[in-house]
């Protein structure tokens, strides 16, 4: 328990910080199999005291310890955020919410505890989270939430990044669903990953309708800093 207590106080810490250097906000990452994810699933987390639970919202206490922490050092009008996912890199089954109610229960300790906005991390944006309904994992936290959203998945390519990693290359995609999705409001803002490693000027390119320039994505751009 000690050692989580360190864990919390050393992200305020470093929230702190960011907001004294000047950064419009902070996003803590609890996606993708990092520490707070481990906590988030029932695979990972094992435990038998007050952090660990069979139900989703228990393991949440981690996290919304840490969103308090972090509230209490940024003060109450500074933008939190924090990503998260269902899916794992060892098991792209996994939903940590099975429903729209298990959702609502999981991240609304995390709006409760501080996050002002929630990152939705899926391989692939347009995939419906849920079924008998067309909102991604993004659009779902959104409206069962009330805060704004983040959607992110293979934004812009054909491929998603674990079969990028792989070698396969990813085609540039048409973002028609993207901007459908967006301008219905299902969430907010589109995080951009592995298009933005290939061409630092994709967000241009995309802005000023030169599409025919854009280029596939191949892993070896990991290899270069821009």
């Amino acid at each position: 328990l000690m050692s989580i207590r360190i864990t919390s106080k050393c992200r305020a810490d470093a929230a702190a910080s960011a907001k004294a250097l000047g950064f419009d906000a902070i996003e803590l990452h609890g996606a993708h199999g990092y520490l707070i994810d481990q906590f988030f699933w029932d695979g990972t987390n094992v435990r038998e005291d007050a952090y660990g639970s069979k139900e989703l919202p228990g393991r949440a206490r981690f996290a919304a310890d840490i969103l308090r922490a972090v509230r209490k050092a940024v003060g109450p009008d500074y933008p939190v955020i924090i990503r998260v996912s269902q899916w794992k890199q060892q098991d792209f089954t996994v939903k940590l919410a099975h429903d729209p109610k298990a959702l609502e229960a999981w991240l609304g300790a995390l709006v409760e505890a501080g996050a002002d906005v929630i990152h939705c991390s899926q391989r692939r944006f347009w995939e419906p989270e849920f079924e008998g309904s067309d909102l991604n994992f993004a659009g779902w936290a959104k409206k069962i939430t009330g805060v704004p959203t983040i959607t992110v998945g293979s934004v812009g390519l054909s491929g998603d990044f674990i079969a990028g990693y792989a070698g396969e290359k990813s085609e540039p995609a048409s973002l028609d669903r993207l901007e459908e999705m967006l301008d219905r409001g299902d969430f907010d803002m589109v995080a951009v990953g592995r298009a933005l490693l290939q061409d630092p000027e994709w967000v241009v390119k995309i802005r000023e309708g030169r599409h025919a320039e854009l280029s596939a994505f191949d892993r070896t751009a990991m290899a270069t800093l821009y």
